[in-house]
């Protein structure tokens, strides 16, 4: 528990701090809190995904307090000069968060995980670096490519995958993307995207720890115990995907809007197909899950111990999209 208090501290030290050192020394007190929650398993793997996350953010830590420190030192510095330091600022942040092509590390450390590291490393952790983007994302082009890339690989990369933990951080790479395009003109929109896709991300989440779900052939035999677990399942993820008529769909359609009436129509088309890919793969995993019973014994019986929570998130994932709308027409 204070390990979790000083992980939120952190974060909030990072957001609301005037100096960029301050925002900075934030980042390390969350990095410092999180290393005890993903050894507080006992698991092999979760000490070998500490590591590599370790080593990782300390490298990004180390680029981000040199490109400060000289930022600092230039007084006649401006942001909105495409400058070689903050190019490195720019590259450190996205390396924190996972986007491509700085994913290197993000899915072999999802793999590692429980589901609640999971929840932690897909929401709360991008967080601080997104926040902290925001104040400079100016550098249009450069982004633009990082959007790109996001979108492409998360989509490529994600297809042949079997781990549900991995096949989520290609799809956290692909909502990245977005975040970042969000980001671009409007911040109001990326609180929205963000916080529907923290509410979809705790759904799919909760469902996979309370059943002990980590690899596809895993729903087959454990989501045939409960159908309406399992149409939750199929609807979270048509709403991680951005389909109609989820939760999902309208920040999507915000953004799409956004980047169209300031004239952004190719990074907006190519969006658009690349997205595909990962609901190829989306899609792929929820009609495998509806239409395949498989008749194998499963000896691992895992019955949901808080429906209620279950069907409460779910309802709000499923039913958000409504209630959106309305309040939108109302204000």
């Amino acid at each position: 528990m204070m390990f979790m208090s000083t992980l939120m501290v952190g974060t909030l030290i990072s957001i609301s701090s005037y100096s960029w050192m301050g925002m900075w020394l934030g980042l390390e007190i969350n990095l410092l809190s999180i290393i005890p929650l993903m050894n507080n398993s006992k698991n092999l793997f979760s000490s070998e995904s500490s590591l590599k996350y370790f080593i990782t953010q300390t490298l990004a830590s180390t680029i981000l307090l040199f490109s400060i420190i000289f930022m600092s030192q230039n007084f006649n510095f401006n942001l909105n000069i495409n400058n070689p330091l903050l190019l490195m600022f720019n590259s450190a942040l996205l390396t924190k968060m996972g986007a491509a092509p700085f994913h290197f590390w993000f899915p072999e450390v999802m793999d590692g995980l429980n589901w609640i590291n999971c929840l932690i490393m897909l929401t709360w952790q991008k967080m601080a670096p997104m926040i902290m983007l925001m104040y400079n994302m100016k550098m249009t082009v450069f982004f633009s490519i990082i959007i790109i890339f996001s979108m492409l690989i998360s989509g490529l990369l994600g297809l042949n995958q079997t781990s549900l933990r991995k096949i989520l951080a290609y799809s956290s790479i692909n909502h990245i993307g977005w975040m970042l395009a969000c980001m671009f003109f409007m911040e109001t929109v990326w609180t929205y995207y963000f916080i529907t896709y923290t509410i979809i991300s705790i759904n799919i989440i909760l469902i996979f720890k309370l059943l002990s779900i980590f690899y596809m052939k895993q729903l087959f035999t454990s989501l045939n115990n409960s159908v309406l677990i399992k149409m939750f399942f199929i609807f979270n993820f048509m709403s991680l995907g951005g389909l109609p008529p989820f939760l999902g769909f309208m920040p999507k359609w915000f953004t799409i809007q956004m980047l169209a009436s300031n004239s952004m129509y190719l990074l907006t088309i190519l969006m658009v197909m690349m997205t595909l890919l990962t609901l190829f793969y989306y899609m792929r995993i929820t009609f495998s899950t509806l239409i395949l019973n498989m008749s194998e014994i499963n000896f691992y019986k895992n019955q949901a111990k808080n429906p209620f929570l279950i069907f409460f998130m779910n309802c709000l994932s499923i039913l958000g999209l409504f209630f959106c709308t309305l309040t939108f027409n109302i204000l």
